[in-house]
């Protein structure tokens, strides 16, 4: 697709092109996007990490699907490791996937309950309060230390997850969150990069890839116009269970940490190192 992999690709702040901390900067017509007027600007920032969890989707990596008859399963067993923003963000798009998997079903069954339903996904991070912002969004949240036998030293995956979901979701940011996920996809899984972490991990074992046949999918930029729609809300993915709404309105200010106008920068850059912070926002006067 000539949007992700133009060969002569630039990345604004990242890639031969200047971020927009520089004094001017230059952008292709066809990279701007309406913002409608009832999207606050707070807001429409977060359309890019958006985007990029809505990517997953685009791809069609996750079928929440169902199916009649004795050999009917609930669809794919998902895991997204990660409770930083990217993983909070995919965990929210994919979490409403599910609902929408689960209205249908109910509309099939002609609200009798019948059925496999299908399986939630499973957000595993290390921190409650992180997980706790993604409480209304159709997701399981576990901590990600159950994943192993012994939480203190983390060295043995449980059976209870090593080797049970069909697709895993790699969004930590650390080069050794892709350790776990090997452990945690089944044979022939799909596992999804989401991170881009340049650092190599000592000692990486690709053994578990070869021997379980896993498939290797890498994600990244996503449908813009698609997360401006969800920001605004006119999307068609309303959620019911028995025509009641499960799922809640995305209120992405829940991620913004703090804001500071552009005289503060500095506090803001200092505030943005810190481990609990989610999002600082520099606010630039008119």
């Amino acid at each position: 697709m000539s949007r992700n992999h133009c060969p002569n690709r630039t990345v604004i702040g990242i890639l031969n092109q200047n971020g927009t901390f520089a004094e001017y900067m230059t952008l292709p017509l066809s990279n701007l996007h309406v913002v409608h007027e009832s999207i606050p600007d707070e807001i429409a920032v977060f359309a890019e990490p958006l985007a990029a969890a809505c990517r997953v989707v685009e791809q069609g990596l996750v079928q929440f699907r169902y199916s009649g008859g004795e050999e009917c399963r609930g669809g794919d067993r998902v895991a997204i490791l990660g409770d930083g923003k990217l993983g909070l963000c995919i965990a929210e798009i994919l979490g409403r996937e599910y609902l929408l998997a689960w209205q249908k079903q109910q509309q099939q069954q002609n609200g009798s309950g019948g059925g496999i339903a299908p399986h939630a996904p499973i957000l595993f991070g290390k921190h409650e309060h992180k997980l706790d912002l993604v409480s209304d969004s159709g997701v399981q949240r576990r901590l990600v230390k159950e994943c192993y036998t012994d939480e203190m030293t983390q060295e043995e995956v449980s059976p209870h997850h090593a080797n049970q979901y069909d697709v895993v979701i790699d969004s930590t940011g650390n080069p050794n969150g892709l350790t776990l996920a090997m452990t945690l996809c089944r044979p022939m899984g799909r596992l999804v990069l989401k991170s881009t972490c340049a650092a190599g991990v000592k000692g990486f074992n690709s053994a578990p890839i070869v021997i379980d046949e896993l498939n290797v999918v890498g994600s990244r930029c996503g449908p813009i116009d698609r997360a401006l729609e969800l920001l605004e809300g006119n999307s068609t993915e309303g959620v019911a269970e028995n025509g009641v709404v499960v799922s809640a309105p995305l209120r992405m200010e829940k991620y913004i940490t703090e804001s500071f106008p552009l005289s503060r920068v500095r506090d803001a850059l200092e505030c943005a190192a810190k481990k609990s912070t989610m999002k600082v926002q520099l606010v630039m006067s008119d």
